[in-house]
């Protein structure tokens, strides 16, 4: 049972409504201002991808452009992947993915029908061999595209892992000093997959990467969180406004009680 405080005080429908209309203004106004961060984003240049990139899925090898399916448009989500790291350094994956990544691919299903339709596949690209992912694939009863791009340069390019022994250190487009300045000093246990999205867009046989995405950027895609926004308890996370509502759930993005999808009992 979940404990509740601080509750929003009781009116009538009519005190109900005049304060509704209040906020009404202000959700127009991020509304709008919603849609000119869209519009910009629309508006970002794009980069030319050259590099021949290689990926391994259910019919083996293939490049980024067969990743499109034959649509125009490619939103990825790069989902990490869960290691052991011995006293060498080395990495060995384990069986099952991050699940917080898991929170957000459990809902990649029920949008890929509206996706297709708006000339846009949806695919996940993952570091580690893709016998691992195929495997907790099927456990986790997932038919969304997966691809793996272990032992290629692909997840290091576009900064969903972090490793400064392979390319230079970019975490939430921050370089290493830039993360410094800003308080968040690189260090190795920031080594690793990071949870993001990246989107491309093709030409002909040309494919550009046009937007990335990390931390705070991918969290609307995770838990049902525009859900959550629009109830009284919220998302139940510690940050949130008013203090003292509801008991903290630990279920935020890397949360003490995430689980993957299979392990909830509910």
């Amino acid at each position: 049972m979940t404990t509740m405080g601080n509750l929003p005080k009781v009116v009538s429908p009519q005190q109900w409504q005049a304060a509704r209309k209040e906020l009404l203004a202000k959700e127009k106004e991020q509304t709008r201002a919603r849609d000119r961060v869209n519009a910009d984003r629309r508006r970002l240049p794009m980069v030319r991808i050259d590099k021949p990139y290689t990926f391994e899925g259910p019919n083996g090898t293939v490049g980024l452009l067969e990743l499109f399916e034959g649509r125009p448009q490619l939103v990825m989500h790069h989902f990490m992947w869960i290691n052991d790291v011995d006293a060498d350094g080395v990495e060995h994956p384990r069986d099952t993915g991050c699940s917080s990544c898991s929170s957000a691919a459990d809902q990649i299903p029920a949008r890929l029908r509206q996706l297709h339709i708006r000339n846009t596949t949806l695919a996940a690209v993952t570091r580690a061999p893709y016998d691992k992912l195929a495997a907790f694939r099927e456990r986790m009863g997932w038919t969304f595209p997966w691809y793996s791009s272990y032992g290629s340069d692909f997840n290091y390019d576009f900064h969903a892992t972090v490793d400064e022994r392979v390319a230079p250190v970019q975490i939430f487009h921050l370089t290493e000093a830039e993360l410094t300045a800003a308080g968040m000093p690189y260090d190795q246990s920031m080594r690793g997959d990071w949870p993001g999205l990246s989107v491309f867009v093709r030409v002909g046989d040309e494919v550009f990467h046009t937007y990335s995405t990390f931390g705070r950027g991918v969290e609307e895609f995770h838990n049902g969180n525009n859900y959550l926004d629009l109830t009284v308890l919220g998302r139940q996370e510690a940050w949130e406004e008013p203090k003292g509502r509801a008991e903290l759930l630990g279920l935020h993005v890397g949360g003490p009680n995430m689980r993957l999808p299979d392990e909830y009992i509910v």
